[in-house]
């Protein structure tokens, strides 16, 4: 087997004690496998240095005795260590398996559920393809040291215990002899290893390079953009390049393992010949039984190759443990959106909910993710950005709330803060009068239903696209949800209907076929709360008219936040809201703003100019 791939940045630093006592805690679940592999394993050593014992009383005494039945039984006894050991190597196999798959389970499932817990703003700043790397490379890692790590060491020392301790026993003169040639064999696998680790580094650096090419070039939006801007040559010069770089730095650690495959066994060769020269001549003097330096030479060779691997051992032990470190720092960082010590559920009160803002003041977090998951250079200590300033207002149980604005006024962001994606930093955001931080998140999300601007679907069917909001709906309810979106004759002309697979984030849909998929989600959820972020934003003029009046009536008694562009679309709002850099300038109706001639004003005659110029 080879040696575990040491993690990027990996170092030979010492191993701290609260890591491996983590790391214990998910081992802990296999003490029985564990148990079971170290049971077997010590027997297994302790067997195989018998056969050097039988080979010098044939040597010794079955031969010089001419006696045949002797022979035979110490060839039957041989034949049953080889067959004993080999099932102690399939329980050990067994057990170190189901040891080490279930850790990768366990480890996978917790990173998972933490990642899960995260609040938006994580995913925002984190690499996708960094955290794939710690679910996949670094959990790989954390399994390689309890299985090769452990299992080589412990093994290692067993067998060069062992060996040891039958070779006194034999000769002691050998054993010094064959023990001299240690410590350059120990300085060689030194210096190979921290070569071989600087070249596993730089290796694994560029493999990831090429993996957040590959994973950014290839899904659909990446390939549209290589296409569109006619850069597939520069894509593929550019991976050429960095593919040639991985396989030089291969042959450069494969030719430097071969320092180790060549002169390992070359110094094993010198001990067994000293071995054979120093016995013959205790041979010829009386001194030694040929059978002694038969077994002595066949010790030796058992001796060198585990002494090898324990030179190493710390440095693979210490990098193998630079996983668990990984893993770690995501485990370590607490969501900061959270449940509350003493959370409670929201319960519904009717069909509808009242949604009040009292002076709230909101600015981005810094510091949600891990830095390390992180691009290089986004990680800033500046202080974070003023978003939302003392905004307050109140949408009541069944109504329709409009916020408009400028781009990057805030809009969103107050759309944001209802269903809890953000905490607010000063003022409160309550539902049915109770602020939103003193109840469980499940049910505030649950309570909100969300179309947004770019509506996305998993590479799944439409109907389990469709499901995701309500997995227990019959068909007739996704069919019904699907009519009251005006998808469902869309849908029924697909050749595998409702079974249709819908692509990478729904590519092969239309931008107004998706957005009245998610309508449809959103209407089988049948939330207290709908926010829609332009959600009619890419359904051209009759679809759109459709869709307006599908939602009046299914948004009929619920509490409706309607953020638009196209001021067109929410003029029989309840209320207008219209943000101008983080605050509400003005509130009314449509045709109060409009009286009023201010901001919403100018932004109605601006939209009705661009139609007429259109």
């Amino acid at each position: 087997m080879h040696p575990p791939m040491r993690p990027e940045g990996a170092t030979t630093r010492k191993i701290d004690r609260a890591t491996l006592k983590r790391a214990w805690g998910f081992g802990r679940p296999y003490k029985r496998h564990l148990t079971i592999y170290l049971g077997v394993t010590v027997i297994g050593t302790i067997l195989g240095v018998l056969p050097a014992f039988l080979f010098r009383s044939i040597i010794d005494t079955a031969i010089p005795q001419k006696d045949r039945g002797q022979v035979t039984t110490i060839i039957i006894g041989l034949l049953a260590i080889a067959t004993i050991n080999a099932g102690l190597s399939l329980v050990a196999r067994l057990s170190g398996s189901q040891m080490g798959e279930g850790l990768i389970r366990d480890i996978r499932i917790s990173l998972f559920g933490h990642v899960m817990k995260m609040p938006l703003p994580f995913f925002t700043r984190t690499q996708t393809g960094a955290l794939m790397s710690r679910l996949n490379n670094d959990v790989v890692g954390a399994q390689q040291a309890f299985t090769f790590v452990l299992r080589s060491t412990v093994t290692d020392v067993l067998t060069v215990t062992m060996t040891i301790v039958a070779m006194l026993k034999l000769n002691w003169v050998i054993t010094v002899m064959s023990l001299v040639i240690v410590p350059p064999l120990v300085i060689i696998s030194r210096r190979v290893g921290k070569v071989q680790e600087k070249a596993a580094r730089e290796q694994m650096k560029l493999n990831a390079e090429m993996n957040t090419t590959m994973t950014e070039r290839f899904n659909v939006a990446g390939a549209l953009l290589v296409m569109l801007f006619g850069r597939r040559k520069e894509e593929h010069r550019r991976f050429s390049e960095t593919a040639t770089k991985v396989a030089a730095i291969g042959v450069r650690r494969a030719i430097t393992g071969m320092t180790l495959t060549i002169g390992l066994p070359l110094l094993g060769t010198f001990g067994v010949a000293a071995v054979y020269w120093w016995g013959s001549r205790q041979v010829m003097a009386g001194a030694l039984t040929v059978g002694t330096m038969v077994a002595m030479a066949t010790l030796v060779q058992r001796l060198y190759g585990p002494l090898t691997d324990l030179a190493s051992a710390r440095v693979d032990f210490v990098t193998a443990f630079v996983s668990f470190d990984r893993i770690f720092e995501v485990l370590d960082a607490a969501p900061k959106i959270a449940d509350a010590t003493n959370a409670v559920e929201l319960e519904p009160l009717g069909s509808g909910a009242t949604i009040s803002f009292d002076h709230v003041g909101f600015a981005y977090p810094d510091d949600v993710s891990v830095p390390s998951l992180e691009a290089a250079g986004t990680t800033s200590n500046s202080s974070p950005i003023t978003i939302l300033t003392d905004v307050s207002f109140v949408a009541a149980p069944g109504t329709l709330t409009a916020i408009v604005g400028p781009s990057g006024a805030g809009k969103s962001t107050i759309a944001s803060l209802i269903s809890r994606l953000y905490d607010v930093n000063s003022g409160s955001v309550s539902i049915d009068g109770q602020d939103v931080r003193a109840l469980t998140l499940d049910s505030v999300r649950g309570s909100v239903g969300v179309v947004s601007q770019d509506a996305h679907m998993f590479h799944v069917s439409i109907g389990e696209n469709l499901r995701y909001a309500k997995p227990e709906a019959t068909d007739e309810e996704v069919v019904a949800a699907a009519k009251a979106a005006r998808i469902h004759d869309m849908i029924s002309s697909l050749p595998e209907g409702y079974r249709t697979i819908v692509g990478e984030r729904g590519y092969r849909l239309s931008g107004g076929e998706k957005q009245r998929l998610a309508i449809a989600r959103v209407l089988l959820k049948a939330p207290r709360i709908v926010i829609l972020d332009e959600a009619t934003a890419h359904l051209d003029s009759e679809t759109e008219i459709l869709v307006q009046e599908a939602l009046a009536v299914a948004l009929a008694g619920r509490t409706t936040i309607a953020i638009a562009h196209r001021l067109a679309t929410i003029q029989a709002a309840d209320q207008i809201l219209v943000v101008e850099a983080g605050r509400i300038v003005e509130r009314g109706t449509h045709s109060e703003l409009v009286s009023a001639g201010g901001l919403y004003s100018n932004l109605t005659d601006a939209q009705e100019l661009g139609v007429l110029a259109g």
